[in-house]
């Protein structure tokens, strides 16, 4: 079957739940500090059942413009009435790839759009008898799961942090750093743990006037530094990947399949980092991973603390041939104690499984999504 052939749904309703998750460790990153996780469920009710999605904003726009009660105003306000509104008998149903089109008109809000059609996918590929990953083109069976570490007291305190993930089996390292704490916590993991696979995160922390302290971690045989500028320093990366031997990896700056675009052709990437909610979706984030692929640029999945839900997409978008990478789909209980899926994501010799199940493979733990629920809406037709 391919996307085109997915069956249209008969949406009758929308409901949107905001959840607080407390978090199993603070996580800090440039941005600051979270110990709980706010994220908004998509449920989408069709004549045939249920689909779940999920919108990644946090709780201040910090990590993007978006954020959690812009994203639960704009849904009701806009996105979700047009959805409704044409996923009619009269007005020929709704197919998941029409998704987009039919929320195009309006600006931005691309982590909205992207939960939005996630529980429109999911519906229709449950409907269907059909899993996300087979959809999406998933080559493989279980994918390498590495882990985000967030930035610690000090460089002794993140050595034994990352110990500890270590010693769970995860493959590759990733963390955070900002000015000042760069080059020696950078140096601490390194010494510590030998040649391990370690890549950097630096959340658009600097300028072009910080290149010397960049160039500095060249010495440390990172994987890659992540979006070490601000989003829309598109030329400026460009200019920093000459005078960097690490590969600049870009994060917050691909937000389309036009923004991936047009970093390969200023040279301002060599790997690239592919998040559904913040490209708009994950029939977006498909076609930005064939784009790199053609153009022989490894990429690979970050993840936004997803919630089962997003974790178990997160997955199936992992395992197809692009994603040669380890990415940021870690175990559940990296961040909950309890997730809202019935048989969370775990860590096997790591790696994760992806799921296999019709849709996105997972089903929805009725009472730890009622205990973590702060807030709930639904929206007919």
């Amino acid at each position: 079957m391919t996307a085109s052939a997915l069956p249209p749904v008969a949406l009758q309703a929308v409901e949107l739940r905001v959840l607080h998750l407390p978090l199993v460790a603070p996580f800090t990153t440039s941005f600051g500090t979270e110990t709980v996780r706010e994220v908004i469920v998509v449920r989408a009710r069709t004549a045939d059942g249920d689909g779940w999605g999920e919108i990644v904003t946090q709780h201040a726009p910090l990590y993007s413009s978006e954020y959690t009660h812009g994203a639960w105003d704009v849904a009701q306000r806009f996105l979700v009435p047009a959805l409704l509104e044409r996923g009619t008998p009269a007005s020929g149903l709704l197919r998941p790839e029409a998704v987009a089109g039919v929320l195009e008109p309006f600006v931005g809000h691309r982590m909205v759009k992207a939960g939005l059609e996630l529980a429109v996918l999911d519906a229709s590929l449950r409907a269907a008898g059909r899993s996300l990953a087979a959809h999406l083109g998933a080559v493989h069976e279980t994918i390498p799961s590495g882990v985000s570490v967030g930035i610690q007291r000090d460089p002794a305190a993140l050595v034994d942090v990352v110990r500890g993930y270590l010693d769970e089996g995860y493959v590759r390292i990733k963390i955070k750093i900002k000015p000042g704490r760069d080059v020696a916590d950078t140096a601490a993991v390194r010494a510590a743990f030998g040649d391990i696979p370690l890549q950097v995160d630096a959340n658009s922390a600097y300028t072009l006037a910080d290149a010397d302290t960049l160039a500095e971690l060249d010495r440390f045989g990172l994987l890659l530094i992540e979006q070490p500028l601000q989003e829309d320093d598109i030329v400026d990366h460009a200019t920093l990947a000459r005078r960097l031997r690490t590969p600049v990896c870009l994060d917050e700056s691909i937000t389309s399949l036009k923004a991936a675009r047009d970093a390969l052709a200023l040279n301002a990437a060599s790997v690239v980092n592919i998040k559904a909610g913040r490209v708009g979706g994950y029939l977006e984030a498909v076609r930005i991973h064939d784009l790199c692929r053609e153009a022989g640029v490894p990429v690979w999945c970050g993840g936004m603390l997803e919630t089962g839900i997003g974790r178990a997409a997160n997955a199936a978008l992992a395992a197809l041939p692009g994603f040669t990478l380890p990415g940021d789909v870690s175990a559940s209980n990296r961040f909950y104690a309890r997730d809202i899926v019935t048989e969370p994501i775990v860590l096997e010799d790591g790696r994760v499984r992806v799921p296999t199940g019709v849709g996105i493979g997972v089903e929805i733990d009725a009472a730890a999504l009622d205990e973590a629920t702060i807030e709930r809406v639904e929206l007919r037709r």
